[in-house]
């Protein structure tokens, strides 16, 4: 029996790396991943979703709709989530030949 790689199967199915519908999939993978960040984090430091909103300014039901999907939000309201939960947060962005971090 063949066995494959994560990478293998995800070349197959999704595309290689470098191509559009592979790129999509790894920026929603990263969104999912972040909305579980935040969610996970927030239990830690044993604050309810509403206790959360009222920290960064929202409501519960916007807490919820961002643990469970982060693509509809801007960076603002992350970084302020992130700053309520006491988080560092660091961003590395890369456009075309340039690369930025911000801490």
């Amino acid at each position: 029996m063949k066995t494959y790689s994560l990478d293998e199967i995800q070349d197959e199915f999704i595309g290689v790396k470098g191509t559009p519908r592979r790129d999509e999939f790894e920026f929603r993978l990263q969104l999912d991943l972040l909305g579980d960040m935040i969610k996970n984090t927030r239990k830690e430091r044993n604050l309810t979703q509403e206790a959360l909103g009222e920290l960064v300014g929202v409501k519960k039901s916007q807490i919820s709709k961002l643990e469970k999907n982060a693509s509809n939000v801007t960076i603002q309201t992350i970084l302020k989530v992130f700053t309520a939960l006491r988080a560092n947060v660091n961003f590395k962005i890369q456009l075309m030949d340039t690369e930025m971090n911000i801490s």
